[in-house]
């Protein structure tokens, strides 16, 4: 089978009966070019199936239906699942998605707003995860932005936020609900105050005990760097080797959750008999556990439905309902927690 030849600049221009550097005006939207000269280019354009027909289809109709979703870690169910309800939520609209994960550092969430990759998309849905708001001056941009997540809080911007004080403090009051009364939580940061989640889900955990006249143990709050199963195994293990013992534990994340209750089953603890765990993400694998993980649903597909309402809205030169005095919209997207096996309330006698 004979490989079809790419074609390419020169191609356009044969085509076309112009030079190449015309062709390469007409793909910039370099302004002074004639307009049947620019409408033969664009007409040879599509005719070849130049690799750069979206471009020409820009040039015509002022957009391109690509969004920019932007997300630290897609190996993440939380990312994972916030990556396919954008794209279905997107294909809905008869747009496309292109993604650029952020997540290794600062400086490469910065690239992501201001490089190549923000000239291919109409707009960008944004979750920073080492960006805070002494980064404002670094983070303006001149297109559509929404910004999902608290810890980037940005007047200028249209954001989507979860409820993530509010969902631990439901999850922690939820256990001391159960008669939990030493309560551990896994997934803190020992550095960053203002990095990610983190600070919020923890805030919220403090809330619920001083809520209910318990005290706050340092000793109860758990490090955990990275957020998957074997840190949250090697949080259990370093918390029971240093005399801990819990009677309930709120984890971070669904992934730190799996890694402790299989620590805690490898030393013979019993969930939920000794002690009981809540997640957060309502992850799919998180229902097929043994046993099954109570979790915080964050309402992912709300945060992506709104989140691209907003940047339509943008793109098409609305201002979107939700915006508030200031003329850009804050949406909190609320939580729900989902009680499993994991948290089961103790049998009757």
């Amino acid at each position: 089978m004979t490989q079809q030849r790419h074609v390419t600049m020169h191609d356009v221009a044969r085509r076309a009966g112009v030079s190449v550097k015309t062709v390469s005006n007409v793909v910039n939207d370099y302004p002074f070019v004639r307009d049947s000269t620019r409408a033969k280019v664009l007409a040879a354009i599509d005719e070849l199936g130049y690799s750069l027909n979206m471009t020409a289809k820009n040039l015509r109709q002022g957009h391109s239906n690509i969004i920019g979703l932007s997300i630290p870690d897609p190996r993440m169910p939380y990312f994972a699942e916030l990556s396919a309800y954008v794209m279905e939520e997107a294909r809905a609209r008869g747009k496309h998605v292109i993604f650029n994960p952020s997540g290794v550092d600062r400086q490469t969430e910065l690239d992501v707003l201001h490089g190549s990759f923000s000239t291919l998309t109409d707009g960008l849905i944004f979750s920073p995860l080492h960006l805070n708001t002494s980064d404002a001056a670094d983070i303006h941009v001149d297109y559509p932005l929404v910004i999902i997540g608290e810890h980037l809080r940005l007047d200028t911007y249209d954001r989507v936020l979860t409820e993530n004080t509010t969902g631990f403090r439901n999850a922690t009051a939820r256990l001391i609900e159960l008669g939990c009364r030493r309560i551990a939580i896994i997934g803190v940061h020992e550095w960053e105050q203002d990095y990610g989640s983190s600070p919020y889900r923890l805030k919220g955990y403090r809330q619920a005990l001083a809520a209910a006249g318990l005290p706050n143990d340092p000793a109860l709050e758990i490090p955990a760097v990275i957020w998957y199963q074997p840190d949250g195994a090697d949080a259990v293990a370093r918390m029971l080797d240093g005399g801990i013992r819990p009677d309930g534990i709120v984890c971070m994340n669904d992934l730190l959750a799996m890694g402790a209750m299989q620590e805690l089953s490898r030393r013979g603890i019993c969930v939920p008999q000794d002690v009981k765990v809540i997640g957060y993400d309502d992850s799919t694998d998180s229902q097929y556990l043994s046993p099954s993980l109570s979790s915080v649903d964050p309402n992912l597909r709300e945060v992506a439905r709104m989140s691209l309402e907003l940047l339509c809205d943008r793109i098409e030169g609305r201002v979107p309902e939700e915006a508030g005095p200031n003329g850009y919209a804050e949406v909190v997207v609320p939580s729900r927690l989902v009680e499993r096996e994991s948290s089961a309330p103790d049998s009757l006698p």
